[in-house]
């Protein structure tokens, strides 16, 4: 069960509004949505929430580039709206080296047999056991998401929330972001 929730700020406090997410299928949509929701280009906050698993805060500031804070990283990514904000910037990946290696493992068979030709032979041709003699290499999956906090531990320091207490966060967390940013009145509306 997820819930997903808009806090704007305007020149008066803040404003909350709950959100649909069908639509949004790309951080970019998501910050586009977030856009919108702005007032004279003022912060703005999406807030996502997968019951008791994760949750995350992508803050929008005018036209900059969000700012993403994720719970639980490796939570996030067995969920479709954990997959948006896992961008490869935040992974510390190279964009778009995914579907390039994607492509070019369909074109070449990267494992160094040739067809037909067992994967043993080639072990115990280089002077290796197979799986008696594991490669180190093998062992850290480069594409493996983190598990625990991902991304801008400071999105909210300048707005009441210290790193520290992002950190501690768990479930419920909108109350508590919402209470440090003096919006918690207004959350209730929404809730």
């Amino acid at each position: 069960m997820y819930f997903a929730a808009l806090l704007a700020r305007t020149e008066d406090g803040w404003e909350a509004s709950d959100t649909e997410l069908d639509d949004v299928e790309t951080l970019s949509d998501l910050t586009d949505l977030a856009r919108e929701a702005s007032v004279d280009e003022d912060t703005v906050l999406v807030y996502i929430e997968q019951e008791d698993a994760w949750f995350g805060v992508v803050r929008v500031d005018g036209e900059e580039d969000p700012r993403i804070y994720i719970s639980d990283a490796s939570a996030a990514a067995r969920s479709s709206y954990g997959e948006i904000l896992l961008t490869d910037e935040l992974l510390g990946r190279e964009p778009g080296a995914d579907d390039e290696i994607a492509a070019l493992e369909e074109l070449v068979d990267l494992d160094g047999t040739e067809d037909g030709e067992p994967d043993e032979a080639k072990d115990s041709a280089d002077g290796r056991a197979g799986a008696d003699d594991p490669d180190p290499d093998l062992d850290h999956d480069p594409d493996a998401v983190p598990a625990g906090p991902l991304g801008d531990i400071g999105v909210l320091a300048d707005l009441g929330l210290s790193e520290k207490q992002l950190l501690t966060l768990r479930t419920d967390a909108l109350v508590e972001i919402a209470d440090a940013l003096g919006a918690a009145e207004v959350l209730e509306t929404v809730r």
